[in-house]
């Protein structure tokens, strides 16, 4: 047999990408039908992975790098902050465990990648933080041996592709077999598979024109404009500026979100959350003498932030999805934050944004869904001492959490006391 020369290229990455969200744009609804239990969405899995992967095609829309490590990487940066649900959290892990694996490469051989969709099936099993594993990892470790041979044979990546999948299928059949049924997180992994393949192949056919922003779309379906996700946070002083802040402001509300400008004397502040920090350079040519320039990838776990001038040292962001709650939450001391107004939920990137606002240096956070919890523990793995996180059921259990908030006491301090009334609340509910 000869040796396998077989080179993979960004291009072919973006091709895999967009035929993943393609592939999903046709399943999602048949996801939602499934049992989702081993997701742990109640609600729209397939919805939450659909806006997840639309938030990790939309990052390659515009992208110039050709280097397959840096289009993972902004693959993997957007899928992670614009993760939607429990299930959006396992996708998202799969993308970061790839661009871990091909970190640094301008393109790989078969071997490589195949490996690196290997690191992807880790970082999600890592994420599942129960002892019961679920449908969707039992799966990806059937499909993971299932490739293993061709990994390690050098054999080309359509053909490690087909054996996962030839795997995958293998597992569901036999889980069939037993009486089970089909689990929405094992069906969602193949349909990243075969989408995968078929991209790479070219043999795709998207329902929509997903990088065009001038296309009509069925309003039933989720436009991945909205899940857009800008992932870096650009701090940048310009000295002796001589740009006036209105123009500033609006110039770079073109290219971010989140811009907080500050005037100090001659000099200028500037925060914003952007999608392609480089273009910020072009655009402050001739605005000063001099610029100082930090930026912080947001998706980085543990990423120490530079913090401004935070309005409280410890605040408390309860989620709400009924605007009637929301008085009694603040009414309690608590900052809302409200689920959006069509119900397609909160992306993780939502609660990353709020903390990086600098209202307060620390906060805890309330959450009111299970369907929150992977996406709550995602937040907490990235933004690391900053927060921590309660999780509470609903309504009444936040504030029965509220109710023994004492703002003299600190972080750790008062997350104990109102996780036990939490407890409390619960034995005496029953």
């Amino acid at each position: 047999m000869s040796e396998n020369k077989e080179i993979i290229t960004g291009s072919d990455f973006k091709r895999m990408i967009a035929g993943a969200y393609s592939a999903f744009l046709l399943e999602y609804e048949n996801i939602n039908s499934l049992d989702g239990t081993s997701l742990a969405d109640q609600n729209c899995p397939g919805t939450n992975m659909l806006r997840t992967m639309g938030s990790a095609a939309m990052a390659i829309r515009d992208i110039s790098n050709d280097s397959i490590g840096a289009i993972a990487c902004s693959v993997s940066n957007c899928a992670v902050l614009g993760a939607r649900g429990n299930s959006g959290v396992l996708l998202a892990q799969i993308f970061r465990g790839i661009a871990k694996g091909l970190a640094g490469k301008y393109d790989v051989d078969s071997s490589v990648f195949g490996k690196a969709f290997q690191f992807g099936i880790l970082y999600a099993h890592r994420t599942s933080v129960e002892e019961a594993e679920r449908s969707i990892i039992i799966t990806a470790k059937a499909v993971a041996k299932g490739a293993y041979k061709a990994v390690r044979a050098n054999r080309p990546i359509s053909d490690i592709l087909a054996e996962a999948i030839k795997a995958g299928d293998e597992a569901l059949k036999k889980s069939e077999a037993q009486n089970n049924p089909v689990d929405a997180g094992a069906k969602a992994l193949m349909v990243l598979l075969q989408g995968c393949q078929s991209g790479l192949d070219g043999n795709f056919v998207s329902p929509v024109l997903i990088f065009s922003s001038g296309t009509k779309k069925s309003h039933t379906v989720p436009e991945p404009e909205n899940d857009i996700v800008r992932p870096y946070c650009v701090q940048l002083t310009i000295y002796n500026c001589k740009a006036a802040v209105a123009d500033i402001k609006k110039i770079l509300a073109k290219y971010g979100n989140m811009v907080v400008i500050e005037r100090k004397m001659h000099d200028m502040l500037i925060h914003l959350h952007m999608e392609r920090p480089g273009l910020l350079v072009e655009q402050i040519t001739g605005w000063g003498n001099s610029y100082d320039i930090h930026v912080d990838n947001m998706a980085d776990l543990h990423k120490p932030l530079i913090l401004g001038h935070p309005l409280n040292k410890l605040s408390i962001l309860a989620v709400a999805s009924d605007e009637k709650v929301v008085f009694e939450l603040q009414d309690r001391g608590a900052l809302v934050i409200m689920t959006d107004t069509e119900k397609q939920g909160l992306a993780v990137g939502n609660f990353v944004n709020t903390v990086h606002s600098d209202i307060a240096e620390k906060y805890i956070i309330l959450s009111n869904d299970v369907n929150m919890n992977l996406m709550l523990y995602q937040a907490k793995r990235l933004l690391g001492k900053r927060i921590e996180v309660i999780y509470s059921n609903n309504t009444d259990e936040q504030l029965a959490a509220l109710k023994v908030y004492d703002e003299k006491m600190s972080l750790e301090e008062n997350a104990k006391k109102m996780e036990n009334a939490i407890r409390r609340f619960r034995r005496s509910v029953i």
